[in-house]
């Protein structure tokens, strides 16, 4: 028994050489359990992060914000520097640390109902500013940590916890698309939308972030990286279900892709 056992100790020691190493977990991405729920979007996005943030060997020049709902807990995964904000205050506090810290890669971490809720004028002000720093938005279409409520990019129809019959934009106004007011804005550097639904989208993603970062080296404005993710807790779904809801319902209206690119694209 004690040989096999060793025989399977070699082996294993045999296959994790490094020469057949496929994957491993990025360094920045902390080796602690996630709490999300199953099929939650956001320890994907926190691993693009934590692999972008390896790849540009800037982990201890890093600082991220995180305010309130699930984005709060970025910083128990990512091992950078972080500051917690009021809730919708995530861009003024990244703001505040970009100026005084300016050597710095500064971003900060958001949600739907934060930054498109009570963080709106933060967020349409940062971007007119042009602070030089990376704003990461989760845009899931609902509130996800305090209930399910009606976000402000929840869509037409779509039930939440305050809209059980479904969005009426006659009462309710209709889901406010952030990329389209920022866009004008003439000092935002670079603007996307991402998902991270399939392997594919999860490479185009994690692109998009990795250019975030290294656009503050240019100190030309800010970038604004939308992730079009999913909810299934609270959109009362599987995780599968939710994927297809994605693609037939989110994507039409908050279609991927690029918004804004600068002339010349960094290496």
């Amino acid at each position: 028994m004690e040989e096999k056992v060793m025989e399977a100790v070699n082996a294993e020691e045999n296959i994790c050489v490094p020469e057949n190493l496929i994957y491993q977990r990025p360094e920045t991405l902390l080796d602690v359990p996630m709490h999300y729920c199953p099929g939650c979007a956001h320890g994907t996005v926190h691993k693009l992060i934590a692999e972008v943030i390896d790849e540009l060997d800037i982990q201890g020049k890093t600082i991220g914000v995180a305010p309130v709902g699930c984005s709060v807990f970025a910083y128990q995964y990512l091992g950078v520097d972080f500051s917690e904000a009021a809730h919708g205050r995530a861009s003024a506090v990244a703001t505040g640390i970009k100026r005084v810290m300016p050597d710095k890669y500064v971003f900060s971490y958001q949600g739907d109902g934060d930054l498109a809720a009570i963080g709106t004028a933060e967020t349409i002000h940062t971007c007119n500013r042009g602070e030089n720093l990376l704003i990461i938005f989760i845009n899931n279409g609902i509130y996800g940590m305090t209930g399910g409520q009606m976000a402000p990019t929840t869509l037409p129809n779509m039930k939440s916890t305050t809209s059980p019959y479904g969005r009426d934009v006659q009462t309710m106004g209709n889901p406010l698309v952030m990329t389209d007011l920022i866009k004008q804005l003439p000092s935002v550097y670079y603007i996307t939308r991402q998902a991270v639904n399939t392997a594919g989208n999860v490479r185009k993603a994690k692109k998009a972030i990795k250019k975030g970062f290294q656009y503050q080296d240019l100190n030309k404005g800010t970038s604004f990286v939308e992730i079009v993710a999913n909810c299934p807790s609270n959109w009362k779904m599987t995780p599968l279900q939710s994927n297809k809801f994605l693609e037939d319902q989110m994507f039409p209206y908050y279609p991927l892709g690029d918004i804004k690119v600068p002339e010349k694209e960094v290496k």
